[in-house]
């Protein structure tokens, strides 16, 4: 097919509309690309239940197997169950998935063996290249034997991987809804909380790669709604949403209020920091909370600052042998999950803390959910450059401000900060803001998107 792979490879991973941009015979070069540029000799691969992961995920495998290489299907798993067969066998995966895109989308996440990223900068780059210079006549023939297909099942290896890393054997009863979106949670949900304490009250858990309830993006408000009224109507003790691919996790309270995943990711970093033996260093990213670090410390840790994305937050983790790491965005990463994220892990940390006590959640989490933020707001621009210098013009110079570029331009004073970046793959600004009072932060939040939308 003609492809522009431009619109198509993005920072982390391929992702397009199918067939439009891309189809089955743009899947299995790369998977021949994918093996080519890893050097692997054998490789695992796995899909969510969108109609066309199937073919797609077969099409890699194909050709890959036309390479040499052995492949390992695992079939219908989520993201981070790939991430654990990478992990546990040692060997770079593949999965399909275009997470919490609409039907219509599809893509690749891709990782060397343990899970190490694949991204831009670690042989994704390369991948295009191959691709683009086979589109016309196909990838070279290879001499030799073709690899073999084999399908293997491992969600039970996974859940008990998972349950073996959090403490759930002394909790006390607790009624979950979970939300899956009809995503994969639905796949994987009940074989990791078996034999917990749990009453559960699942919703779309039918895997429905059409999404006929409700986009599976539970960072956008408008997805959570079912959610929290079930929690309120069951009278549950939480509810829990998770993303198309499962490997987000987002938490509501007994009360149907959202819980920042700034919150979460203090909550679990206290945890980890107590499983070992209070001490360790926690990544997170720049638009987290100010409670983040402030946790970290005052439970003997030390904190990290990364920019926003997995791949800057997975080589942090590598290079400081962080025990965890976690982002505004519910994406959490584990040094004992090699080093990848998994939304499940953190769920059942919360189901830990929460049922260790005899509190409500929202008691628990209001000792790290200590300011008030924003969220995320976006704003279509002309030229982010432009717009990011009128903000620094309107900031620098003054002796109670810092300002500095790790990612975008964050300011920040005794009272705020806020955190403007431009999005790699949209005209976009990405405005965060936090503040000690509600009356502060919509004071700056509305000064910054002035200049923003000018």
């Amino acid at each position: 097919m003609s492809a522009d792979l431009s619109q198509l490879v993005k920072a982390y991973d391929v992702r397009g509309v199918v067939p439009d941009q891309w189809d089955e015979s743009l899947a299995e070069l790369f998977g021949a690309a994918f093996v080519q540029v890893t050097g692997a000799s054998a490789i695992v691969t796995g899909h969510d239940m969108r109609p066309s992961s199937p073919g797609l995920s077969a099409a890699f495998a194909r050709g890959a197997a036309a390479r040499g290489v052995d492949v390992t299907e695992i079939g219908l798993c989520s993201t981070d169950q790939l991430y654990y067969a990478s992990g546990a066998f040692g060997l770079p995966g593949a999965m399909f998935t275009a997470s919490h895109n609409p039907a219509k989308y599809n893509g690749i996440k891709m990782c060397r063996a343990g899970a190490a990223p694949v991204g831009q900068d670690t042989g994704l780059a390369e991948i295009r290249q191959l691709v683009e210079s086979w589109l016309d006549s196909g990838a070279p023939e290879v001499s030799g034997p073709t690899g073999t297909i084999t399908k293997r099942d491992t969600l039970e290896d996974y859940a008990a991987h998972l349950r073996g890393l959090v403490d759930l054997t002394s909790i006390r009863p607790l009624k979950v809804v979970v939300d899956a979106g009809n995503g994969m949670g639905g796949h994987t949900v009940p074989t990791v909380f078996a034999g917990l304490p749990l009453t559960l009250v699942p919703m779309y858990f039918e895997l429905d790669g059409t999404f006929p309830n409700h986009e599976a993006n539970p960072l956008d408000p408008a997805n959570i709604v079912d959610l929290q009224a079930r929690v309120r109507e069951e009278g549950a003790d939480l509810g829990i949403a998770f993303d198309g691919d499962a490997d987000r996790c987002f938490v509501v309270d007994e009360n149907g209020d959202p819980v920042p995943p700034s919150a979460i990711t203090a909550l679990v970093a206290a945890r980890e920091l107590a499983r070992n033996g209070g001490t360790g260093v926690i990544i997170h990213n720049l638009i987290t909370s100010w409670s983040v670090p402030e946790v970290v410390k005052e439970n003997g840790g030390t904190p990290v600052r990364t920019r926003v994305g997995h791949s800057f937050i997975k080589a942090e983790m590598a290079k400081s042998g962080a025990i965890f790491g976690g982002e505004h965005s519910a994406h959490y990463y584990f040094k004992d999950f090699w080093n990848a994220d998994t939304g499940m892990l953190a769920a059942l940390h919360v189901l830990a803390a929460l049922g260790g006590q005899d509190g409500p959640l929202s008691a628990l989490v209001a000792q790290y959910d200590r300011y008030v933020g924003s969220g995320e707001i976006n704003s279509t621009v002309d030229d982010q450059g432009a717009r990011l210098a009128a903000i620094r013009a309107a900031y620098e110079g003054q002796d109670d401000l810092t300002l500095d570029e790790l990612d975008g331009l964050t300011v920040t004073s005794a009272d705020w900060w806020f955190n403007v970046r431009p999005s790699n793959t949209e005209p976009l600004l990405r405005l965060n803001t936090e503040a000690r009072d509600e009356a502060t932060m919509g004071k700056v939040r509305d000064e910054v998107l002035g200049i923003i939308r000018g």
